[in-house]
């Protein structure tokens, strides 16, 4: 049950992180546009979901927002007419498919929520390169567009990459608050254990190693990553 657990953890945390890392880098983008409508929106959004408690924003897409959704998709009907035989790529990818409307939701909440968290690491690594940068490449004919993705964008993701590193490990933890809406994650199938053994001690430990197995490789890999774009403090050091 913790071995499948840790899996539905895994796949829930890689999802969320990719999409949180693309709304992320949008409103980051957004939030130092010369369009006041585009600052606004993403000023919005980082504002409302930076005060909302995680569990309350999950209860409100799940039970309201993410049931709408679902069935105006077709994704409802989608797991109800499948089965894990006939699905293996889907079942591999998104887990059981009776259980995909409820891992999408859990999956759009987390990126919604971390997202708002790395639009704010993307603003600041931007407004971090010097002006001089901007003024170089416009120089040689970039548009802002391509200013930002071949100039900027690459600049500010490797200052950024220790707070982004956190936020990924962050959003790989926070993925247990999803177990209230009987996502059978890793903590889910820890309490679903501990009702049929009450053995607390013994399956919590372990539930406490398997996370610590899941999120200690990535802050050595961000570590390293973090040395090779940055060969000057790896001299340095």
């Amino acid at each position: 049950m913790l071995t499948q657990g840790l899996l539905v953890t895994l796949r829930l945390s890689l999802w969320s992180i990719l999409l949180a890392l693309l709304a992320g880098t949008i409103m980051g983008m957004w939030r130092v546009s010369p369009s006041p409508l585009l600052r606004m929106i993403s000023s919005s959004y980082v504002g409302l979901i930076r005060n909302i408690p995680p569990l309350v924003l999950i209860f409100i897409f799940y039970f309201f927002l993410g049931d709408q959704i679902m069935q105006a998709t077709g994704i409802t009907e989608l797991s109800y007419s499948l089965d894990d035989s006939t699905s293996p790529i889907l079942t591999t990818l998104f887990g059981p498919v009776e259980q995909l409307p409820a891992f999408l939701s859990g999956v759009l909440t987390m990126a919604l929520f971390e997202g708002a968290y790395i639009t704010e690491i993307v603003r600041s690594g931007i407004e971090s390169i010097d002006k001089e940068q901007w003024e170089a490449s416009a120089a040689l004919g970039f548009n802002r567009r391509n200013q930002l993705i071949y100039i900027i964008l690459p600049q500010a993701f490797s200052r950024s990459l220790p707070p982004l590193a956190g936020q990924f490990i962050s959003t790989i933890k926070d993925s247990s608050i999803v177990s209230v809406i009987s996502i059978q994650e890793l903590t889910f199938a820890g309490q679903e254990l501990m009702s049929a053994t009450y053995r607390t001690f013994e399956i919590w430990s372990l539930v406490i190693i398997m996370y610590f197995i899941l999120t200690f490789p990535c802050s050595l890999g961000v570590r390293e990553l973090e040395k090779r774009m940055n060969p000057h403090k790896r001299s340095h050091h």
